[in-house]
């Protein structure tokens, strides 16, 4: 069940229609949404519908929170990721929009374009008063350079402006490739025309406009913010405003949605307000509508989002995507299997090629495998490395430049079981288990043994499973030094290996041990 909390552009429903039960509500206050959770897998939401603790507990069944839109701060991100939820959004959706919007809402300050079109429909034809300024030779101001900054010093860039911005994020390379000029917060203030905002809300950037801010800026300039509402402090620009220490404010976002009746930013001069709008275009609306659903299907068939905000971020497909991640999962799930007693720790050891992609997918990945052979609750991407830390778990992970007889190879140890595994052709293999080379597929189901290498061992092996109408798909044996030696067996079964078919591989003799192992679905 899907359940779509605010109004969702038709291209998204589309996309659900046949693949999802569908339940859509607009404008219920919580209590009345809370009631209706109790058998929802996924929920949809927009700017209105604020996704709570509280709401989050009423849903026992839900995976993924996707929001349609950038920000995710009607969120509750940390108890959404307590519980293995998926939050996802839709970055690039409607930043397009947003960034067209910020510099329209400039544009139509800085031309006193709503002043002069209300004189007209009052019948008055007075030119004189509606003086405007030029963006042209301007100086723009940027706070914050992500994506929808991005594309407002490119507008800006084809007006003929100056571009200077604050993002202790952002490198001199990467600023001078879209033509801006980096400098402290300070500086950016002092010098600009044209002061647009887009940062994200964190405890640093709240009311990070503020007065003492707003008195380091020109009296002449005007501040856009398309961002968030609590970056700016509003109340501080009303008053710098109707001081005459600032030229004006265009605003589209508020720290409190409505704008309250009795905000004084309503009554300030020199101002341009519009109802968070900024992403509220038609294709935008389509965009994150699509954007978004496409991660949430994901999620329900079992696959990692390629934009969540409390999940690592999948690997590119270039460099094997998700194969990489199902590949460390079963590792960390066989190793699991194949350890005796619980585990204390488990290392990671990334090798060859390994060593370009951001461990963080594969290390998480790797912890669900553990964590899942030993746990009842729900654990994935999400909360894998939370539950790790409640349990105890320590994750250790090493780099090592060479991989041996492959690229690129991913190692986890628990104890004294270790397993490897690599991409062979394009498709997850593991390639070495306790020191004995193998080549085995990740899925399907697979016994184990240890025993001493003695004609007549894969008969008997063979016998047993028989006796137990258990079908062999592939074995491989490894011996540890020669004939007559230690040997590991690995049998892939089509079935499930029931334990009493283990009990009697160790009781026939030579068989010291054996083991079932299990491939996971995702």
């Amino acid at each position: 069940m899907v359940h779509v909390a605010d109004p969702l552009a038709k291209e998204g429903l589309d996309l659900l229609q046949g693949r999802c039960e569908i339940r859509a509500t607009t404008g219920l206050a919580e209590p009345d949404l809370i009631g209706r959770l109790g058998d929802v897998d996924a929920l949809i939401v927009r700017s209105e519908t604020k996704v709570t603790a509280a709401l989050l507990a009423a849903a026992p069944k839900l995976q993924v929170v996707g929001r349609a839109g950038v920000g995710v701060d009607n969120i509750d991100v940390p108890a959404a990721t307590a519980r293995g939820v998926y939050v996802v959004n839709a970055p690039f959706g409607n930043v397009n929009a947003a960034g067209e919007h910020a510099f329209t809402i400039a544009l139509t300050l800085m031309r006193r374009v709503v002043e002069a079109d209300q004189s007209v429909r009052r019948g008055e034809w007075t030119r004189s008063k509606f003086i405007g300024a030029e963006m042209r030779g301007k100086t723009l101001g940027l706070v914050g350079i992500g994506r929808v900054g991005t594309i407002v010093a490119r507008h800006a860039t084809a007006f003929g402006m100056r571009i200077v911005a604050s993002d202790p994020f952002v490198t001199e390379t990467a600023a001078k490739a879209i033509g801006v000029t980096l400098a402290d917060l300070d500086t950016v203030l002092a010098q600009a025309d044209v002061l647009s905002l887009h940062a994200p809300l964190t405890p640093q950037t709240r009311n990070l406009i503020d007065a003492k801010a707003l008195a380091k800026m020109k009296p002449t300039a005007i501040v856009v913010n398309a961002s968030r509402g609590e970056v700016l402090d509003l109340d501080a620009v009303a008053a710098a405003l109707e001081a005459g220490a600032l030229g004006g404010a265009a605003i589209d976002v508020y720290a409190t949605e409505p704008l309250a009746a009795d905000a004084k930013i309503r009554k300030a001069p020199r101002t341009i307000l519009t109802p968070h709008i900024a992403g509220s275009t038609a294709e935008a609306q389509t965009n994150v509508a699509v954007d978004v659903v496409k991660q949430i299907l994901d999620v329900l068939d079992g696959k990692p989002a390629s934009d969540a905000v409390n999940a690592p971020r999948p690997p590119t497909a270039e460099r094997g995507g998700v194969l990489w991640l199902v590949l460390a999962e079963r590792l960390g799930s066989l190793a699991a299997q194949l350890l005796s007693g619980r585990p204390e720790a488990v290392e990671l050891t990334y090798h060859g090629e390994l060593l370009e992609m951001s461990p963080e997918p594969l290390r998480a990945a790797a912890v669900r495998g553990v964590l899942e052979t030993f746990s009842e609750g729900r654990v994935n991407l999400v909360n894998a490395l939370a539950v790790a830390r409640e349990r105890g778990l320590d994750v250790a992970e090493r780099r090592e430049s060479a991989a041996a007889r492959y690229p690129a190879l991913l190692d986890v140890r628990m104890g004294d079981t270790a397993v490897s595994g690599t991409l062979l052709d394009g498709e997850p293999r593991i390639v070495n288990i306790e020191g004995f080379s193998v080549d085995m597929p990740v899925e399907g189901h697979f016994l184990l043994t240890r025993h001493t290498d003695k004609p007549g061992m894969i008969g008997r092996v063979g016998t047993v499973l028989g006796q137990h109408d258990v079908n062999i798909s592939s074995m491989q044996v490894g011996r540890e030094s020669g004939p007559r030696t230690g040997a590991l067996m690995i049998v892939a079964t089509d079935e499930p290996v029931p334990t009493s078919a283990t009990a009697q591989l160790v009781d026939v003799g030579r068989i010291r041990t054996a083991r079932l192992g299990v491939g996971r679905s995702s």
